[in-house]
């Protein structure tokens, strides 16, 4: 029996893929081990469905090193026998989940932190059907690459052959089929509809010209501005996560624009840094999250496209949704937080040929049934500015038509409240599974949601979810109110409420 060895410290999976600060966790040599055993997982479970079962596409994002160690997984994946499409370039994200289900590959391995801060970097893992993968195949790549010796080594293959490709050129083609171009591309070089977009320094930089092309080379008199466009490892000092905080530019702009321009219809849009997660401003400057572009997305695509199918919605997204839904008949199906969950009921109803209309997340991430079910921060972009120039209304004036429509207002907010230890978090979870609340600061609890966490639904129509981070002694707190001040108490209800543990 050999002697068992383990990994350390282990490589763990999170919601989406194994991120680790760049020299501690996330080391060159620790990627080598990681990428050969992914890609031997993905063949047994892929290889029955992919018209090239030895193909692995691999990509990468802007971050510090990522062109190298994007070089490091191929090399890795090729001498384990595996042929490789290596990008020449940086491209979101759901451009390589693309390139997977295009190119009938076994998936892709992208180098990618998301939205972590600068000293992160990570490896998703993107299936044959272009999508994140189910939590059943990371745990498998886990225990292989922590445990190697529990397990049977692949037989030695001859090396695999390493191409380049272009992952915009097929990713942007496929997007502008899904929108009214010719509406967008009047708009903005009409100069009737201003395109701020905030890419910051992250992968959908270039990403909305690409597309719409309507720059001077196109003879476009109006043009996309883009700001935060250069690469910059340090994503100017902050972290690439579309939130009020961390765009002060992009708001400084676009209320300076507005203030020499009142009559004009603007938009800002603004991109994580794998343009998979998205958020908006409108002509004023108000920061507008996936819980209000998701409404405005829901009447968009059924009254002025014309399409049907579910919505699926995570737990902590808006009630607003539903109900917009429920003006078009369109039924909606909840699920636990996390984008993985909205995929597997994507793919679900694809299988009986019952395609989603939408599926999305209150944290910026949405996907549509009629691409890959995977959340595209680019395709949302699009539909948002069909949908300002459908209209020829600003964002706002969308979502307060849909709150009159519905007769329901509401704000929200969520805070991360950090705990002093996991044992605290273990010992809360246990106390509110012992002892659910009866009560929310100072109103009644009419129904309680344990799927993921506890949901309060109140007697006032407002609700509280109270989350666990699985890794880190992290609570996150959300909650949805008829007003903000409200929310806040209600935030500060529960948060004081946790300090007695």
């Amino acid at each position: 029996m050999p002697e068992e060895q383990t990994l350390t410290p282990p490589i763990r999976f999170g919601t989406d893929g194994w991120r680790g600060v760049i020299a501690a966790e996330f080391t060159f040599d620790r990627l080598a081990l990681v990428a050969p055993v992914a890609a031997q997982v993905m063949a047994e479970t892929f290889g029955d469905q992919s018209a090239q079962p030895n193909l692995i596409i691999v990509g990468y994002d802007r971050r510090f090193l990522s062109p190298e160690f994007a070089q490091s997984v191929a090399d890795a994946v090729s001498q384990a026998g595996f042929d490789v499409l290596l990008a020449n370039g940086y491209a979101p994200t759901p451009a390589f989940s693309w390139a997977a289900f295009e190119q009938k590959a076994l998936g892709a391995l992208v180098i990618t932190a998301s939205h972590n801060p600068a000293i992160y970097s990570g490896l998703k893992i993107k299936g044959a059907f272009g999508g994140s993968v189910a939590p059943e195949l990371t745990k498998q790549v886990e225990a292989r690459v922590n445990n190697p010796a529990k397990f049977p080594q692949p037989e030695q293959r001859s090396p695999g052959k390493i191409t380049s490709f272009d992952p915009w050129q097929s990713y942007c083609a496929a997007l502008r089929t899904k929108v009214d171009i010719d509406l967008i591309r009047e708009q903005i070089r009409s100069g009737e509809l201003t395109v701020f977009a905030d890419v910051m320094h992250g992968a959908a930089a270039t990403g909305l010209e690409r597309i719409l092309q309507v720059g001077e080379k196109s003879g476009a008199s109006g043009s996309i501005h883009e700001l935060n466009t250069i690469a910059d490892p340090l994503f100017g000092g902050g972290a690439p996560e579309p939130l009020p905080r961390y765009m002060e530019r992009l708001l400084a702009q676009i209320k300076e624009f507005h203030r020499q321009n009142p009559e004009k219809l603007s938009v800002g849009l603004v991109f994580d840094g794998d343009a998979d997660r998205i958020a908006a401003v409108d002509s004023a400057g108000n920061f507008l999250s996936t819980q209000i572009l998701i409404p405005i997305l829901i009447s968009h695509l059924a009254q002025n496209r014309g399409f049907s199918g579910e919505l699926i919605k995570t737990i902590s997204g808006a009630d607003l949704m539903p109900r917009v839904a429920a003006l078009y008949d369109l039924p909606t199906y909840e699920t636990p937080v996390g984008y993985k969950y909205i995929a597997e009921r994507m793919l679900e109803l694809k299988a009986q040929g019952n395609p989603p209309m939408i599926g999305g997340e209150e944290s910026g991430g949405v996907g549509y049934g009629n691409h890959i079910p995977e959340r595209d921060a680019l395709l949302s972009a699009l539909y948002v500015l069909e949908a300002i120039a459908t209209a020829k209304q600003d964002l706002s004036d969308l979502y307060q038509n849909l709150r009159d429509k519905t007769d329901y207002h509401s704000e929200y907010d969520r805070i991360d409240k950090r705990l002093s230890s996991l044992e605290i978090k273990d010992k809360l979870m246990a106390y509110l599974s012992a002892n659910p609340l009866d009560e929310v600061a100072g109103r009644k609890v009419v129904a309680i949601d344990s799927r993921d966490g506890f949901k309060f639904r109140l007697a006032d129509q407002s609700w509280l979810l109270v989350r666990f981070s699985g890794t880190e002694p992290v609570l996150r707190l959300y909650c949805e109110a008829a007003t903000m001040e409200l929310v806040q108490e209600t935030l500060s209800w529960i948060s004081d409420w946790v300090e007695k543990f």
